[in-house]
Protein backbone atom coordinates (compact mmCIF):
# COMPACT_ATOMS: atom_id res chain seq x y z
CA UNK A 1 0.00 0.00 0.00
CA UNK A 2 1.36 3.94 -0.84
CA UNK A 3 2.08 6.18 1.79
CA UNK A 4 -0.95 8.18 1.42
CA UNK A 5 -2.77 5.17 1.51
CA UNK A 6 -1.43 4.68 4.14
CA UNK A 7 -2.38 7.45 5.94
CA UNK A 8 -5.84 7.93 4.59
CA UNK A 9 -6.50 4.38 5.71
CA UNK A 10 -4.85 5.62 9.60
CA UNK A 11 -7.43 8.35 9.59
CA UNK A 12 -10.17 6.04 8.22
CA UNK A 13 -9.79 4.09 10.74
CA UNK A 14 -8.64 6.00 13.90
CA UNK A 15 -9.68 9.63 13.21
CA UNK A 16 -7.16 12.26 13.86
CA UNK A 17 -3.54 12.27 13.62
CA UNK A 18 -0.54 14.72 13.98
CA UNK A 19 2.57 14.97 11.97
CA UNK A 20 4.66 12.85 14.85
CA UNK A 21 1.77 10.21 14.90
CA UNK A 22 1.92 9.69 11.09
CA UNK A 23 5.79 9.68 11.23
CA UNK A 24 5.46 6.99 13.83
CA UNK A 25 2.94 4.81 12.54
CA UNK A 26 4.97 4.63 8.98
CA UNK A 27 8.34 4.52 10.24
CA UNK A 28 9.10 7.66 8.10
CA UNK A 29 10.72 11.00 8.82
CA UNK A 30 8.21 13.92 9.63
CA UNK A 31 9.79 16.01 6.10
CA UNK A 32 8.51 12.72 4.56
CA UNK A 33 5.01 12.67 5.72
CA UNK A 34 4.30 16.89 5.88
CA UNK A 35 4.91 16.14 2.26
CA UNK A 36 2.16 13.56 1.50
CA UNK A 37 0.17 15.09 3.79
CA UNK A 38 0.63 18.65 1.80
CA UNK A 39 -0.04 16.67 -1.27
CA UNK A 40 -3.46 15.13 0.31
CA UNK A 41 -4.71 18.96 1.25
CA UNK A 42 -4.21 19.78 -2.17
CA UNK A 43 -6.26 16.93 -3.50
CA UNK A 44 -8.94 17.96 -0.37
CA UNK A 45 -8.67 14.62 0.56
CA UNK A 46 -7.74 15.70 4.34
CA UNK A 47 -7.46 19.05 6.14
CA UNK A 48 -6.33 20.20 9.73
CA UNK A 49 -7.37 21.93 12.84
CA UNK A 50 -4.49 23.30 15.13
CA UNK A 51 -5.69 23.11 18.79
CA UNK A 52 -3.85 24.37 21.78
CA UNK A 53 -2.70 21.76 23.99
CA UNK A 54 -1.15 24.33 27.15
CA UNK A 55 1.66 26.40 27.01
CA UNK A 56 3.82 26.48 23.63
CA UNK A 57 2.26 26.35 19.96
CA UNK A 58 -0.83 25.03 19.02
CA UNK A 59 -0.75 20.95 17.84
CA UNK A 60 -2.05 20.29 14.13
CA UNK A 61 -4.59 17.64 14.08
CA UNK A 62 -5.35 16.28 10.43
CA UNK A 63 -8.39 14.50 9.77
CA UNK A 64 -10.42 13.35 6.66
CA UNK A 65 -12.09 15.54 4.44
CA UNK A 66 -15.95 14.64 3.43
CA UNK A 67 -14.59 14.30 -0.33
CA UNK A 68 -12.48 11.37 1.02
CA UNK A 69 -15.31 9.61 1.32
CA UNK A 70 -15.34 9.28 -2.96
CA UNK A 71 -11.88 7.26 -2.50
CA UNK A 72 -12.85 4.58 -0.73
CA UNK A 73 -16.28 4.17 -2.61
CA UNK A 74 -16.60 0.63 -4.19
CA UNK A 75 -16.24 0.73 -7.70
CA UNK A 76 -19.95 -0.82 -8.32
CA UNK A 77 -21.42 1.98 -7.26
CA UNK A 78 -22.83 3.67 -10.25
CA UNK A 79 -24.13 0.46 -11.22
CA UNK A 80 -25.50 -0.40 -7.56
CA UNK A 81 -27.70 3.05 -8.01
CA UNK A 82 -28.70 2.05 -12.00
CA UNK A 83 -30.22 -0.85 -10.04
CA UNK A 84 -32.12 0.71 -7.76
CA UNK A 85 -33.68 3.13 -10.48
CA UNK A 86 -34.55 0.24 -12.60
CA UNK A 87 -36.35 -1.55 -9.41
CA UNK A 88 -37.89 1.07 -8.92
CA UNK A 89 -39.04 2.52 -12.85
CA UNK A 90 -40.32 -1.50 -13.08
CA UNK A 91 -42.16 -2.28 -9.66
CA UNK A 92 -42.29 1.15 -7.81
CA UNK A 93 -41.39 2.04 -4.85
CA UNK A 94 -43.25 -1.33 -3.23
CA UNK A 95 -41.32 -3.39 -5.18
CA UNK A 96 -38.04 -1.51 -3.92
CA UNK A 97 -39.21 -1.80 -0.35
CA UNK A 98 -39.94 -5.26 -1.01
CA UNK A 99 -36.06 -5.68 -2.22
CA UNK A 100 -34.80 -3.82 0.95
CA UNK A 101 -37.11 -5.81 3.18
CA UNK A 102 -35.60 -9.17 1.38
CA UNK A 103 -31.66 -8.08 1.98
CA UNK A 104 -32.84 -6.95 5.74
CA UNK A 105 -33.66 -10.73 6.41
CA UNK A 106 -31.41 -12.21 4.66
CA UNK A 107 -28.37 -10.07 6.75
CA UNK A 108 -30.67 -11.21 10.08
CA UNK A 109 -30.30 -14.84 9.93
CA UNK A 110 -26.84 -14.92 8.27
CA UNK A 111 -25.47 -12.31 11.58
CA UNK A 112 -28.26 -13.98 14.11
CA UNK A 113 -27.21 -17.72 13.23
CA UNK A 114 -23.16 -16.72 14.17
CA UNK A 115 -24.31 -14.11 16.75
CA UNK A 116 -25.85 -16.93 18.75
CA UNK A 117 -22.55 -18.88 19.45
CA UNK A 118 -21.47 -15.99 21.24
CA UNK A 119 -22.89 -14.93 24.75
CA UNK A 120 -22.06 -11.54 25.38
CA UNK A 121 -22.86 -7.98 24.36
CA UNK A 122 -19.48 -7.52 23.74
CA UNK A 123 -18.54 -10.84 22.41
CA UNK A 124 -21.34 -10.69 19.85
CA UNK A 125 -20.44 -7.06 18.58
CA UNK A 126 -16.79 -8.27 18.30
CA UNK A 127 -18.42 -10.80 16.06
CA UNK A 128 -20.99 -8.96 13.90
CA UNK A 129 -17.84 -5.72 13.76
CA UNK A 130 -15.71 -8.80 11.95
CA UNK A 131 -19.03 -9.54 10.02
CA UNK A 132 -19.65 -6.30 8.77
CA UNK A 133 -15.59 -5.62 7.97
CA UNK A 134 -15.58 -8.66 5.37
CA UNK A 135 -18.51 -6.60 3.90
CA UNK A 136 -16.22 -3.55 3.79
CA UNK A 137 -17.64 -1.36 6.48
CA UNK A 138 -14.22 -1.17 8.41
CA UNK A 139 -16.08 -1.99 11.92
CA UNK A 140 -14.76 -1.42 15.15
CA UNK A 141 -15.88 -1.93 18.56
CA UNK A 142 -15.12 0.55 21.80
CA UNK A 143 -16.37 1.08 25.27
CA UNK A 144 -18.86 4.35 25.47
CA UNK A 145 -17.47 6.73 27.56
CA UNK A 146 -21.25 6.48 28.94
CA UNK A 147 -21.68 3.29 29.61
CA UNK A 148 -22.29 0.82 27.07
CA UNK A 149 -20.57 0.13 23.42
CA UNK A 150 -19.72 1.75 20.50
CA UNK A 151 -19.97 -0.40 16.62
CA UNK A 152 -18.09 1.92 14.58
CA UNK A 153 -18.42 2.03 11.23
CA UNK A 154 -15.96 4.03 9.31
CA UNK A 155 -16.58 3.18 5.57
CA UNK A 156 -20.25 2.33 3.62
CA UNK A 157 -20.02 0.55 0.72
CA UNK A 158 -23.24 1.33 -0.10
CA UNK A 159 -23.02 4.99 0.26
CA UNK A 160 -24.47 6.03 -2.79
CA UNK A 161 -26.98 3.65 -2.92
CA UNK A 162 -27.89 4.85 0.60
CA UNK A 163 -27.95 7.97 -0.54
CA UNK A 164 -30.42 7.84 -3.56
CA UNK A 165 -32.61 5.30 -1.24
CA UNK A 166 -32.18 6.29 2.28
CA UNK A 167 -34.63 3.51 2.98
CA UNK A 168 -31.06 1.13 3.47
CA UNK A 169 -29.81 2.99 6.35
CA UNK A 170 -33.15 2.81 8.47
CA UNK A 171 -33.16 -1.49 7.15
CA UNK A 172 -29.65 -1.42 8.56
CA UNK A 173 -30.67 0.19 11.61
CA UNK A 174 -33.60 -2.08 12.26
CA UNK A 175 -31.51 -5.30 11.46
CA UNK A 176 -29.30 -4.22 14.51
CA UNK A 177 -32.10 -3.17 16.71
CA UNK A 178 -33.16 -6.90 16.04
CA UNK A 179 -30.01 -8.81 16.06
CA UNK A 180 -29.88 -7.28 19.98
CA UNK A 181 -33.44 -7.25 20.94
CA UNK A 182 -34.41 -7.77 24.70
CA UNK A 183 -30.71 -7.80 25.57
CA UNK A 184 -29.25 -4.35 24.73
CA UNK A 185 -30.71 -0.93 22.48
CA UNK A 186 -29.47 0.06 19.51
CA UNK A 187 -29.38 4.13 18.22
CA UNK A 188 -27.44 5.44 15.29
CA UNK A 189 -25.53 8.17 16.64
CA UNK A 190 -23.40 9.35 13.62
CA UNK A 191 -24.26 9.10 10.20
CA UNK A 192 -21.81 9.15 6.91
CA UNK A 193 -25.01 10.23 5.16
CA UNK A 194 -25.87 13.26 7.13
CA UNK A 195 -22.15 14.15 6.20
CA UNK A 196 -20.08 12.68 9.28
CA UNK A 197 -16.70 10.84 8.25
CA UNK A 198 -18.52 7.46 9.95
CA UNK A 199 -21.35 5.93 11.23
CA UNK A 200 -21.66 5.14 15.09
CA UNK A 201 -24.22 2.54 16.66
CA UNK A 202 -24.78 3.02 20.29
CA UNK A 203 -25.52 -0.36 22.27
CA UNK A 204 -26.57 -0.28 25.52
Amino acid sequence: MKTHEQILALLKKHGKHTLKDFAEKLNLTTMGVRQQLHNLEGDELIEFADKSMGRGRPTRFWNLTQKSNEHFEDRHEILTVQLIESVQSVFGEKGLENLISHREKQSFELYKQALDKHKTIKTKLEKLAKLRSDEGYMATVEKAESGGFLLIEHHCPICHAATHCQNFCRSELNLFQELFEGIATVERSEHIISGQTRCVYKVL
